[in-house]
């Protein structure tokens, strides 16, 4: 497992969480101008599915987003996306993975797994571990995993010129985390209140942010779910624009988007898979189809009685996660 010294290096984000697709497809901009050039080239000209990991022509990329150093619960993942792609038709599905929801094998939430990875083995560990609990939710092997932390988040939205999203209802959250002024008193001084208006929104990184995190909005935004759709709509923004004519392009801005991911993200794909990556997403965008989301909300419940865990608040299957995994499968099959 290595730590990004560099674009090329380690590919994309989150998203939240989300910045795997379009970093990855940045890299043949630049590509030779790199030490790693050769690698690059030798995955540019193989086909995908000869260097990169999949089952049945499907491969998986969990996109996970922490907070990093600076934030309450640095190594906690705030954003989970499970991000599958069919080689074939290069239909691009995703899924938000809730992060109360309480994954028996470890006696925690799920959004833990990576901190009690890593305190056992590292960051190889951690993401490891990662890796397995959200394999138990959807059902789907994961092949690889990208993380990255939320300052090269707001970095790399600015570096691109900031995001385009619509905003689909009006929302305040009066209690936004502040971070370093946890312990703040009174407690007041530990939130700010954001306001976001219905309607389309040209968002800085920092806004982004906001948008993407907020967790106690008041009405149906104050939900996980309502939570997961923004995060995927800054995902999918946060594409659009890196692969523009206006971005892609342009050396200087991938040059700021380079930097903006400096020490930002951990990966476990390997240099020599990134042109594999790059002419994978190319195809995907080349197809004209858009990305799907899967949506597992309806499938989760909260349970009344928190005895058996630990009186937190969390989401289980209504059912079984048999059940989420079949839902799974359907969905991707279509």
């Amino acid at each position: 497992m290595e730590k990004v010294k560099g674009l090329l290096h380690h590919p994309w984000l989150l998203t939240m969480v989300g910045i795997l697709v379009v970093g990855l497809a940045a890299l043949g901009v630049w590509y030779a101008k790199n030490r790693t050039a050769q690698k690059i080239v030798t995955g540019i000209v193989a086909r995908p599915e000869e260097t990169i990991k999949s089952d049945g022509g499907r491969t998986n990329i969990l996109l996970l987003g922490i907070g990093g150093a600076g934030h309450e619960g640095p190594d906690l993942t705030d954003s989970m996306i499970l991000v599958s792609i069919n080689q074939t038709t290069h239909k691009v599905s995703m899924i938000s993975i809730p992060r109360d929801i309480w994954v028996t094998s470890m006696q925690a939430k799920i959004n833990t797994a990576y901190y009690y990875g890593s305190q056992k083995n590292g960051v190889t560990g951690g993401l490891n571990l990662e890796k397995s609990v959200v394999t138990e939710v959807t059902g789907l092997p994961v092949h690889y995993v990208v993380m990255i932390d939320f300052n090269g988040f707001v970095k790399a939205i600015d570096a691109v010129g900031g995001l385009d999203i619509t905003v689909d209802r009006t929302f305040d959250d009066y209690m936004y985390p502040i971070p370093g002024k946890e312990n703040a008193e009174p407690e007041s001084a530990r939130y700010e209140h954001i306001h976001f208006d219905a309607g389309p929104a040209h968002m800085d990184g920092t806004t982004a942010l906001k948008f993407a995190r907020s967790r106690h909005a008041e009405g149906i935004e104050g939900t996980d779910f309502a939570r997961s759709v923004r995060q995927q709509k800054i995902l999918v923004a946060f594409k659009n624009k890196l692969l523009s004519g206006a971005t892609l392009f342009n050396f200087n801005t991938l040059q700021k988007v380079e930097n903006s991911f400096l020490g930002s993200i951990t990966t476990d794909i390997d240099a020599g898979q990134y042109g594999s990556f790059f002419k994978l997403f190319l195809a995907f965008e080349q197809s004209g189809q858009v990305v799907q989301p899967i949506n597992i909300d309806d499938l989760l419940t909260n349970p009344t009685n928190t005895t058996p865990y630990q009186g937190q608040w969390v989401l289980i299957p209504v059912k079984d996660w048999a059940a989420v995994h079949d839902y799974v499968a359907k969905n991707l099959s279509q």
